[in-house]
C-alpha cells in the first residue's frame, strides 16, 4: 500500500476551510422581488417627488365632470375649453381675420374657398374632441368632395374625410395621420351621419439649437374605435412628400382645413396637457 506525502496536508486545508464555506452557504441571501420599507411608484415624473405606495399625504388628483352625451353629440368636461358652443366662431380665426364659415342650427359648417381656419389660442400637448360630417349630398371620389383636416400646431394633420364606401390610398383615408399612418381599421359612418374624433396629442419637442429631442405622438379613437395608438409623428404635414421636423414655438393653433369640400363640425373642446 502507497501512502500519499501530501494527504495529511490536504486534510487540514479542508477541516480549516469548510467553516468558512459552511458559513457562506448558511448566510441568508436578500430577496430581489422582496419590496423596500418605502416601496416608490417608479411612474414618477423627472423633478418629481417619489412617493411610498398608497401614501395617504400624496395630493388627489383635481375632480374633473365629464360631459354627457346625447343624440346632439357629446358635452365637454368641466375643465375642457370650448372652441364651439353650437352659436359661433368667436374662438376661431381665418389668418388674422374673422372666420367666414357658415353656423347653422348648433354645427359649423366649412364655406368652400373661405379659406382654413384656426384657433385663436395657441395649445401644445392637448386633449381634443370633435365632431364633423360629411353631407349626404356630397360626391366622395378618392380625395375630392368630402374632404378637410384636422391640424395640431398648425402642421400636423389628422385626416378627415369621407371614407365610408370610398376608395384612396390608405395614409390618406379618415383616421389617417395624412401622408404618414394608415388608421388601424375604417371606423368611418357613411354620409350624413356624424363622425368623433378623440385624440391625445404630445407636441414634439426640440432642443435649445433647434434639433428635435422628442418626437410628437397621436392616439386617435375614431368613432370609440382605436384607430391610431401612440403613433410617432414623422414631421410636418406634407403631401407626396416624406415628412420632416423643423424647429418651431411649443403652443401653436389647431386649425381646420378648407379643402373646397361643405363638411360640417360640432361639439368641438380641448383641454391642454403637460408634455
Amino acid at each position: 500500500m502507497r501512502t500519499c506525502p501530501l494527504c495529511p496536508l490536504f486534510i487540514a486545508t479542508v477541516l480549516v476551510a469548510a467553516p468558512t464555506a459552511f458559513l457562506i452557504a448558511a448566510a441568508p441571501t436578500q430577496d430581489s422581488t422582496a419590496p423596500s420599507k418605502a416601496a416608490a411608484n417608479t411612474g414618477k415624473k423627472a423633478g418629481e417627488k417619489e412617493w411610498a405606495v398608497h401614501d395617504m399625504t400624496r395630493p388627489e388628483p383635481a375632480i374633473v365632470a365629464g360631459g354627457t352625451c346625447t343624440n346632439g353629440g357629446c358635452g365637454a368636461p368641466s375643465d375642457a375649453i370650448v372652441l364651439f358652443d353650437g352659436k359661433d366662431l368667436s374662438q376661431w380665426t381665418a389668418n388674422g381675420s374673422d372666420a367666414k364659415w357658415t353656423v347653422t342650427d348648433g354645427y359649423f359648417q366649412a364655406t368652400p374657398g373661405a379659406g382654413s381656419i384656426q384657433t385663436k389660442q395657441k395649445f401644445g400637448s392637448c386633449q381634443i374632441h370633435i365632431e364633423w360630417m360629411v353631407p349626404e349630398t356630397c360626391k366622395c371620389e378618392s380625395q375630392h368632395g368630402c374632404n378637410s383636416g384636422l391640424f395640431f400646431m398648425d402642421r400636423y394633420e389628422l385626416q378627415i374625410l369621407g371614407s365610408n364606401g370610398n376608395k384612396t390610398y390608405v395614409d390618406g383615408m379618415a383616421g389617417a395621420m395624412y401622408g404618414q399612418h394608415p388608421p388601424l381599421v375604417n371606423a368611418c359612418k357613411p354620409n350624413g351621419q356624424w363622425n368623433t374624433y378623440d385624440v391625445v396629442f404630445h407636441a414634439p419637442v426640440f432642443g435649445k439649437d433647434g434639433a428635435l429631442t422628442k418626437a410628437g405622438t397621436m392616439t386617435v379613437f375614431f368613432n370609440g374605435v382605436l384607430v391610431q395608438d401612440n403613433a410617432e409623428i414623422l414631421g410636418a404635414t406634407a403631401h407626396a412628400a416624406k415628412a420632416k421636423y423643423s424647429a418651431h414655438e411649443a403652443e401653436l393653433p389647431i386649425g381646420l382645413q378648407d379643402h373646397g369640400d361643405p363638411l360640417k363640425f360640432r361639439n368641438a373642446w380641448i383641454r391642454p396637457l403637460t408634455n
